[in-house]
């Protein structure tokens, strides 16, 4: 069965498993090194950040289980999700046999429970492997029927995700101030010489042992945990500094607290480290807590984009309308969209006009006019008419799921900057450890004492333990990107940040960037003599009930220049191509050359309709009581600040692109005012990330400039 994160590219099955326990760049790599050793896997790539393994797979050659095993084998843990599904049917024990055993053979499923008394199947499952729909589907293969009823995994799965991770957050956030907390105390009665108002009792080492033991312990058992992980494995980590050298002062201390007198023949006061124990644990956990905060944000755009999907389709079933959830769609159904409806899935029209708002696919602000046998888009808008359209494509194969899946690949990507980073951290620890060893056993040989040399060996792993990559490095991330977001600028991460002084070449989206990102009203040309404001007023009257944004930007101009609106009878809407009312004893109609050809007129001016066009402009022909009165022209007009950043960008020695999915004549004259040469017009989604990939092919550092959903695999 194929499960709904296999990917197929050149006849090989992608995997992706969300892995948890990872804390530094040296999991990283252990994880890949486990992965790499499933036979059957050609390529693996762990990213940090997401926290997932994407694995490249020869097909027939390894399972999910095998690659679970692996994870697991590295010391970390594959994260999953239990649902608990109703079945009705069930009569024996064979069904229950015949349902587990179809469940279990499931890619992703992990473990598979049936109550034959409550009727009810438990399932333990890798989320994005397999969904709950893949679960239930299952069921009903197996010759049962999955009744509706609360699930234990009820809601969707980027929901569970995102509390999981806020309930991580918490939990490193109250650890890392008690433990600092903790800290600051044991610090102030370290030093009553240097703070003369120190209580008494917090210089009672009795006291600094029960002050930091919960420290040591409860705060710090994350350390110990990642530590036993990599232990039994023969490995290393920055778990295994962390615990060893905090275990080390600590145990130190202890015994200088208990047995103080086995320091005396080397000359040292048996002095305690609890303070460096405890506050070596509260400022790892700070950094622990300002890394998986900025780890929660990495998934923010793919939430935004799941979020532009509708929730519900109307279908034509059995010769009835009703309302289904968008899972349930099958390739084929009829599909009845509303005017100002989200479509639900990818299609072609049956039957029926309207204009399409596809600024979520293309950037672009004016909607798209379809009929039958034109495709849409689902998450696009229906502005204007009712349509009927037959699905093609559900779920992932819809162009929504491509873009998700486009943005999922960007994120999970690696510089080759980060494997070097992990190359070298999975050589640290245990080099570090050689030291520390190597720095006891010298003191032990021709040092004064045993005591000076356990304390040089604690010293080498405090020092070693990485404070400045477990919180400079967060926390310079955390500042520069908090920083950007003030000044409306979105940074990937910290790779991002590192490479950003190398970049040569810089492409701008068109709409929402570098213009408006709405249309306006740019031109009022008269063609029989009457007032360019008569023209204006008359039409903006007219298209006051239109429902079209480029009806909208003519009622905003005239409401702008302060024209009196007068009111509109007989008004009429043909899709396509225009409107017609009458307003002040006049029949108006604005639109374009069909409308004014269905109605008997001449649609005069051709150049100054080619002029428009040729500057990236919608032309509107008014005609006013059977003559051809004037045209409008509308655009997504040029913000006034844009030519001035292009030419600041030139200054800098960068090379300026332009990136849209509008049409060459439209982009071109948009790149013209704002000073841009080069100019990539008609350009999609997908297209988007692939122009971005030639000019890094092309040995181009790229910086991607865009404000829209439709930019984000290029970003």
């Amino acid at each position: 069965m194929a499960t709904a994160s296999d990917i197929r590219r050149n006849d090989r099955v992608e995997v992706t498993l969300p892995v948890t326990g990872m804390t530094c760049a040296s999991c990283v790599g252990r994880v890949e090194r486990h992965l790499d050793k499933v036979e059957g896997v050609e390529y693996v790539a762990v990213n940090l950040a997401t926290e997932r393994a994407t694995v490249r797979l020869r097909p027939g050659t390894a399972d999910v289980q095998s690659l679970i095993d692996a994870v697991e084998g590295a010391g970390y843990d594959v994260r999953t999700e239990a649902v608990t599904l109703n079945v009705v049917g069930m009569s024996c024990a064979s069904c229950v046999n015949r349902i587990e055993r179809n469940l279990r053979d499931t890619e992703g499923v992990v473990a598979a429970s049936v109550n034959l008394a409550t009727e009810r199947v438990t399932v333990t499952y890798v989320p994005g492997l397999v969904s709950v729909d893949d679960l239930r589907a299952r069921i009903v293969d197996s010759g049962y029927e999955v009744a509706a009823g609360p699930e234990a995994a009820a809601g969707p799965e980027e929901d569970r995700e995102q509390a999981a991770r806020r309930r991580e957050i918490r939990s490193l956030r109250n650890r890392f101030v008690i433990a600092l907390a903790a800290g600051a105390l044991l610090l102030w009665g370290a030093f009553p010489d240097v703070i003369p108002w120190t209580p008494e009792f917090l210089t009672n080492r009795v006291v600094m042992l029960a002050i930091a033991t919960p420290v040591q312990f409860w705060a710090g058992w994350r350390f110990y945990r990642g530590f036993w992980a990599t232990a039994k494995h023969f490995s290393a980590d920055m778990n295994t500094l962390i615990a060893v050298g905090t275990s080390a002062a600590y145990a130190y201390s202890v015994v200088a607290t208990f047995v103080p007198g086995i320091f005396e023949d080397s000359g040292f006061e048996a002095a305690v480290f609890y303070d460096t124990a405890a506050i070596i644990i509260g400022l790892i956990l700070l950094g622990r807590f300002l890394e998986a905060r900025a780890k929660g944000q990495t998934s923010e755009a793919i939430r935004k984009l799941m979020e532009l999907q509708a929730k519900t389709a109307r279908v034509v079933r059995d010769g009835e309308e009703r309302d289904i959830p968008v899972e349930d769609v099958v390739v084929g159904d009829l599909i009845v969209v509303r005017p100002g409806e989200k479509i639900p899935v990818d299609g072609k029209l049956a039957e029926g006009h309207s204009a399409v708002d596809e600024s979520m696919l293309t950037g672009e602000s004016i909607p798209v006019e379809k009929g039958p046998g034109d495709a849409v888009v689902g998450a696009t808008v229906n502005r204007t008419g009712s349509f009927r359209f037959v699905a093609d494509k559900i779920g992932r194969d819809t162009v929504l799921a491509q873009i998700v899946k486009l943005v999922e690949d960007a994120q999970g990507s690696k510089a080759p900057i980060q494997r070097l980073a992990d190359l070298i951290a999975s050589y640290f620890v245990p080099v570090v450890i050689v030291i520390a060893l190597s720095s006891f056993g010298l003191w032990a040989l021709f040092g004064p004492s045993m005591t000076l040399a356990f304390i040089s060996f604690v010293a080498v792993l405090i020092i070693a333990c990485p404070c400045a990559l477990g919180l400079a490095t967060p926390t310079a991330i955390m500042v520069g990107t908090g920083k950007g977001a003030e000044r409306g600028v979105l940074i990937k991460g910290g790779e991002a940040l590192e490479m950003a002084y190398k970049i040569d070449t810089v492409i701008l989206d068109k709409t929402g960037t570098l213009t408006e990102g709405k249309p306006r009203v740019t031109d009022t040309i008269s063609l029989n003599g009457l007032p360019e404001d008569e023209i204006l007023r008359l039409a903006a009257a007219a298209e006051r009930v239109s429902e079209h944004p480029l009806g909208e930007a003519i009622v905003e101009a005239a409401v702008a220049r302060g024209l009196e609106l007068p009111e509109v009878h007989d008004f009429d809407s043909i899709t396509g191509k225009g409107i017609v009312a009458r307003v002040d004893h006049h029949e108006v109609l604005a639109g374009n050359a069909a409308l004014l050809a269905d109605n008997g007129i001449a649609a005069d001016s051709v150049d100054v309709v080619d002029r428009l066009s040729g500057q990236g402009k919608t032309p509107i022909y008014v005609a006013i009581d059977g003559q051809t009165a004037g045209v409008i022209g509308v655009a997504d007009t040029l913000k006034p600040e844009s030519p001035q950043a292009v030419a600041r960008l030139r200054r800098l020695g960068l090379d300026v692109l332009m990136l849209t999915g509008d049409n060459p004549q439209t982009a071109r004259a948009i790149a013209a005012q704002a000073g841009i040469d080069r100019v990539l017009a008609e350009v999609l989604p997908g297209g988007k990330a692939a122009e971005v990939r030639k000019l890094q092919a092309a040995g181009k550092r790229v910086a991607m400039v865009g404000d829209g959903i439709n930019d984000a695999p290029a970003l």
